[in-house]
């Protein structure tokens, strides 16, 4: 991935008050993603469409998992182009 890219999108997703836990690499496993997805852990498919509407795109997928103690995991995808300048 591109350095510096987690922390621009953890950037994005603060200033529209959405609390960010951790970032970081994707594992290698998942290889390059094409499209940015965001994976919806507990609730309703509202909390995917108020992160995707904070970084201005993303696949929404419900994927409930109890065990996880987030809302959501985000995948950055090759779409992802920061509208933030870069800063790490």
């Amino acid at each position: 991935g591109t350095p510096g890219l987690a922390k621009v999108g953890t950037r994005m997703l603060r200033r529209a008050s959405i609390d960010v836990l951790t970032y970081g690499n994707a594992p290698e496993t998942l290889g390059t993603l094409d499209s940015t997805r965001i994976v919806v852990r507990r609730g309703t498919e509202e909390v995917g469409r108020r992160v995707r509407r904070a970084l201005g795109l993303g696949r929404v997928v419900v994927q409930l998992d109890s065990a996880r103690l987030l809302d959501a995991s985000v995948l950055l995808g090759a779409d992802f182009t920061p509208r933030l300048e870069f800063h790490p």
